[in-house]
């Protein structure tokens, strides 16, 4: 299969050995039998562009930051290191380092709509003197976060008799004085026999302002809200460092970072009448190298590649990229499963990766004609399309995303299962991954060759009155959908991934 000019570090014939991947952390596992409570759920995970700090945030508008501990536990020359013979490939520890209420439950009186406090996106901004900066949305408003040590001062060898008394308190460490004599504040006196020794103070000095300990400080410094009618599903910042979007269902608006009293519409999909329209927006991203290009997703499977130099309200697109569905192959599910949950472009540009409801799409930026390759993430549960559309899972909004060096690309499924595909030429890999300490003992589910029954396949749905409902995998190892992985994150460097599930943020390394 041609693979669009995929140019990254391709492998020897055969492509690159799959990975071993390994468990390397975990933060809020849960214990047998406890009860997981909805505020503690993970909604959003984010490394930022160094790979040195991760960003969660849940169900509860509250934020969480980890940071890298064995960078800084080791810092040295590399030839340094080699002289202690210390290994260069370890992988990456991470600690707990801070976490702030980012968002409180709000309700919208002229609407009679609660707004929920839930976490919908992360985002990292550029960051400037030692401070980390970030973004952070749910569904009506974006807050620009920064976070820095603060450190604590305190004011020590003041030149004042440790057996008087200030007019404002005694001295610290000393006690309260018991002479008659009335001081004042700064150290004054109001009697009037106050006279300087003839050879003056020998220890006058001034005071010295010591910093004993810092604390992390999280400061909201901009709230952007109000425009938005629809919930918020992305955020995303732009290359120049200075702008950002916000998108939601029907329209995708411009901010400046430093400016949160307007904000430019750019793209504007609602209709005239409401009553026409058939698709919405369910994801927008910036590209990573190019300012002034933008990805947004639809409903309809579709991903409009736009051109802000083109006009101010960007109505047209440059690049349509769609797959056009075989003949005779559409069901009443077909609308459903295309609508595209998330994307994302690699790290050089040249390429972007699509997530709808069965699969992974890879594209070549100079190629809309079709995905370069597609990975099938769980094509055995086309069968049972019925039964997730009445238990609503067929909705679920799975993310995905590609490895820094554009080999591999990962995504969720159920049962907390995620899944990494190889997508160099000729790569076979497609390795399936437990959210657990053990995350290989999953390994035998590695078919994507879809099991599709006669009524699927002529797009008929029957109903076999009590007929078993379960579903299996090709390993006859049955799904949960109540677990399922719907956020991870691929380190921007290293084959590193985080995933969430439920409460629980796993950490592997390959």
């Amino acid at each position: 299969m041609n693979n669009g000019g995929l140019e990254a570090a391709v492998a020897p014939a055969g492509g690159p050995q799959p990975l071993e991947w390994k468990f390397s952390q975990v933060f809020g596992e849960r214990t047998a039998g406890e009860e997981i409570q909805e505020v503690d759920i993970i909604s959003a995970i984010e490394f930022n562009r160094t790979g040195d700090h991760l960003a969660t945030g849940d169900r509860g508008g509250r934020v969480v930051l980890f940071e890298r501990t064995d960078t800084r536990d080791h810092v040295g020359h590399r030839r340094d290191l080699e002289k202690m013979d210390y290994p260069m490939n370890r992988h990456p520890v991470f600690r707990y380092k801070t976490e702030f209420q980012s968002h409180e439950p709000e309700f919208d009186y002229l609407k009679s709509l609660e707004i929920e406090e839930k976490i919908n996106k992360i985002r990292w901004c550029q960051s400037a003197n030692g401070a980390l900066s970030l973004l952070s949305t749910n569904d009506k408003t974006i807050k620009f976060w920064k976070v820095q040590e603060k450190k604590v001062k305190k004011v020590c060898s003041m030149n004042v008799d440790s057996t008087k008394a200030m007019g404002n308190g005694p001295m610290v460490g000393s006690s309260i004085s018991t002479n008659s004599r009335q001081y004042i504040a700064n150290g004054g006196c109001t009697s009037n026999d106050f006279s300087f020794p003839s050879g003056g103070f020998q220890s006058l000095h001034l005071p010295v302002v010591t910093s004993h300990e810092t604390n992390l400080m999280a400061r909201c410094r901009r709230i952007f809200g109000h425009a938005h009618d629809y919930h918020i599903n992305s955020i995303s910042n732009n290359s120049d460092g200075e702008t950002f979007i916000s998108a939601d269902d029907l329209r995708i608006n411009l901010w400046n970072l430093e400016t949160n009293s307007q904000s430019f519409n750019i793209v504007d999909v609602k209709p005239a009448n409401m009553e026409d329209l058939t698709e919405v927006i369910t994801s927008a991203e910036f590209h990573r190298t190019h300012c002034n290009m933008l990805a947004y997703s639809s409903s309809k499977g579709l991903v409009r590649l736009i051109d802000m130099r083109q006009s101010a309200l960007c109505d047209r697109h440059s690049k349509l990229f769609v797959e056009h569905e075989a003949p005779g192959s559409r069901s009443f599910f077909t609308d459903i499963i295309a609508s595209i949950s998330d994307i994302k472009f690699s790290k050089d540009g040249r390429h972007m990766l699509s997530r709808d409801y069965l699969t992974l799409k890879l594209w070549d930026m100079n190629m809309d004609s079709g995905p370069v390759k597609t990975f099938q993430v769980h094509e055995y549960l086309r069968p049972k399309l019925c039964d997730l559309y009445e238990n609503d899972s067929i909705f679920d909004k799975f993310e995905c995303c590609l490895s820094g060096d554009g080999l591999r690309v990962a995504t969720g499924s159920y049962s907390n299962l995620f899944r990494v595909f190889g997508c160099s030429e000729g790569s076979k890999e497609a390795t399936t991954l437990e959210a657990t300490k053990t995350p290989m003992r999953r390994q035998g589910l590695t078919s994507s060759r879809p099991l599709r029954s006669l009524g699927s396949s002529l797009g008929v749905v029957r109903r076999v009155k009590g007929a078993d409902t379960s579903t299996l995998d090709p390993n006859g190892n049955t799904f949960d959908f109540a677990t399922k992985l719907l956020h991870l994150a691929w380190h921007p460097t290293e084959n590193s991934l985080a995933c969430a599930a439920s409460n629980s943020l796993y950490m592997y390394y390959a």
